[in-house]
């Protein structure tokens, strides 16, 4: 396909509304940040999104974006819920409520590293990691369905935190709507055995310290200084959300016809929110979020006893976001005020200063917006601001520009490893292919993907954390 960008800033591009694309197609980025590698698809899907029913403003695409299933890793898409809009599992992607969540410690770097290397081993030994079963919490049916209603809050209530916690997290921890009724008996199998676990691909826990800051009241009000330690977790809802993105694909792939859709990719495939196989996947699609936000809550508690057992200190949280999520919300539309599903996929939510949905202490600063990078590089902790048109969304990492396949042919794990070792770097891998996988050249530049995020208005800097050790799945 060809697709012609027509550059209005040097954050953002467009491609004109053409048929049977219903709206525009809008990029942030810059040139370099532009998908440019061999077979990636990105841009065709961010047109693709463009013709869904009932979507509106635009289909857009972050600084991070690269090509998913269906819509590109970093699209978003928000379609009228009350004019036919649809709900899309592409457009929230397998890994149902992957998120980040950080941590800060009352230690600073300086005072850890004598007792880094014990910190760093008792993780690695504790903090279950890569594919298949195992978890740190084994439940029964009752408690997983506990769990799928009430996220993390069920985990708090059951000793797994504290209350505070639940203050700094997206939706306080629970997505409501859950509906565990429309989550498959194969998914449940799966969510059972893996709660509390990392998994594999670019999930992480990694220690890092504050290295620069650029808003101190921003900062402050999220509980950052200079030189300070924070925990930095990565992960979703493993097999149980993948399974019901997979199960409700199937069942809306079948009913396309039914609602008379037709789609360029039938990795679009859709139903409208109202319909009955859409409010099924809202219900499914809420379970498995919970599951996630729960999951990172137990590997809290986790990383929170090893700090107890190294150096005597607590971790608090600073925020949990997560970024593959489509939710109900309402924005004002064309001078209207419109029920919309907003699609993220690889795309944070970024809440600007005073929004009603803040905490009473994140209200003047905006809601933290979490950008990990990946071994050896940088993460940001930025803020959400005020001018976001793509409903209050942001980038969500550094996004990739190697396959996983292409970063096993050009890095040996084994070398990689003696490399971020040699740079002060301490990681735990639970096998050398997954390693080599994740190497920091498969990914995009962090640094450019925060600065193209805040000069495209989407969220600003408030922090740039480096990493002291990785857990690796």
């Amino acid at each position: 396909m060809d697709i012609t960008l027509v550059e209005e800033t040097p954050f953002r591009f467009r491609v004109e509304r053409q048929a049977p694309m219903r709206v525009p197609g809008v990029v942030f980025a810059t040139r370099d940040l532009l998908p440019q590698a061999a077979g990636d698809k990105a841009l065709e899907q961010v047109v693709n999104v463009a013709t869904l029913p009932g979507i509106v403003r635009a289909s857009y695409a972050m600084p991070d974006v690269h090509w998913g299933y269906g819509f590109p890793i970093g699209g978003v898409a928000a379609t009228d819920v009350d004019a036919g809009g649809v709900i899309s599992p592409g457009g929230v992607g397998f890994d149902i409520s992957c998120g980040v969540r950080l941590l800060a410690a009352g230690i600073d770097r300086g005072a850890l590293a004598p007792r880094m290397r014990r910190l760093m081993d008792i993780l690695g030994d504790t903090v279950p990691r890569g594919l298949g079963p195992g978890g740190l919490w084994k439940l029964s049916g009752r408690s997983l369905e506990g769990i799928m209603v009430g996220g993390a809050a069920y985990a708090v209530e059951h000793g797994r935190g504290v209350h505070r916690d639940l203050e700094r997290c997206e939706d306080r921890g629970t997505l409501a709507g859950a509906d565990p009724s429309q989550v498959g008996q194969r998914a449940v199998d799966r969510g059972l055995r893996q709660v509390g676990s990392l998994g594999s691909a670019n999930h992480f826990l990694e220690v890092q310290a504050v290295e620069r800051v650029y808003d101190d009241a921003a900062a402050t009000a999220f509980g950052l200084h200079t030189g300070q330690v924070c925990v930095m977790i990565h992960c979703g809802s493993r097999g149980l959300g993948h399974q019901v993105c997979s199960d409700h694909v199937r069942v809306m792939d079948q009913s396309l016809r039914s609602f008379g859709i037709h789609l360029p990719d039938r990795q679009l495939a859709c139903a409208p929110a109202v319909s009955t196989p859409g409010r099924a996947y809202l219900g499914a699609m809420a379970a498995a979020a919970n599951y996630g936000r729960a999951n990172r809550q137990l590997l809290t508690a986790a990383a929170r006893h090893a700090f107890a057992v190294v150096v005597g200190e607590g971790l608090d949280l600073v925020y949990d976001v997560s970024h593959n999520m489509a939710k109900i919300e309402t924005h004002e539309v064309d001078g209207v005020r419109r029920r919309l599903c907003v699609h993220r996929k690889g795309a944070t939510r970024a809440l600007p200063p005073g929004h009603p949905d803040l905490p009473d202490d994140l209200a003047e600063a905006g809601q933290p917006v979490l950008v990990p990078g990946t071994m050896g590089t940088a993460s940001y902790v930025m803020a959400g601001t005020a001018g976001n048109e793509a409903f209050w969304s942001s980038a969500h990492g550094a996004g990739r520009v190697w396959s996983r396949h292409q970063a096993l042919r050009r890095v040996r794990g084994e070398e990689l490893h003696e490399e971020l070792e040699a740079h002060g770097i301490a990681v735990r891998p639970k096998s050398w292919r997954a390693l080599a996988e994740e190497a920091p050249d498969a990914y995009k530049d962090v640094d450019a993907v925060a600065a193209a995020t805040e000069g495209a208005g989407l969220a600003r800097l408030v922090a740039r954390l480096v990493p002291l050790g990785v857990v690796k799945g």
